[in-house]
């Protein structure tokens, strides 16, 4: 498909942040499983459970207008996903602390990777003047925030970085 306007895009990008979370959501219930930590289990829980609502949320967009959600295939997310599980699930460590560091590493690069998605499509959605796709998209966004920051609580304050350290 040529991407000959804004709309072109914004519609690509649906579907690439789709498979994006799709792959992401696998993931991160993997990572939740490998955490030894309760509170960084907790909250890759939640973590699954936001990315599953952004999906459907995503689907529901891509549905008015008209457009299969399973489109592409988000080749950037493919990429964390094999870093996370070369990095943490396939990978052996010396104490449960150090694995948690690293699940907290290789959790944060893929929510990055769906903060900048998120962004990209508010924007697109707000000069397409598609203010309820706007407003779903600026709260999974919000949310996409509020999930990194707790992890960086967690990693910072919670202790996991000073255990491991």
């Amino acid at each position: 498909m040529a991407l000959n306007n804004l709309h072109d895009v914004y519609h690509d990008q649906l579907q690439d942040l789709y498979s994006a979370c799709k792959q992401s959501l696998e993931a991160t219930t993997a990572l939740g499983r490998a955490a030894s930590d309760k509170e960084l289990s907790e909250a890759l829980i939640a973590g699954s459970n936001g990315i599953a609502t952004g999906m459907d949320k995503l689907k529901s967009i891509c549905a008015t207008h008209d457009i299969d959600p399973e489109g592409e295939h988000c080749k950037g997310m493919e990429g964390l996903v094999t870093e996370a599980h070369a990095h943490v699930l396939d990978e052996e460590f010396g104490d449960d602390a150090t694995r948690d560091a690293m699940i907290v590493t290789q959790y944060q690069r893929m929510v990055h990777y769906a903060l900048a998605g998120y962004g990209c499509l508010v924007a697109f959605a707000n000069r397409l003047d598609l203010d309820e796709d706007g407003a779903i998209l600026q709260e999974q966004l919000d949310e996409t925030y509020d999930g990194d920051r707790r992890m960086t609580e967690i990693a910072t304050n919670g202790g996991i970085n000073r255990k491991a350290a």
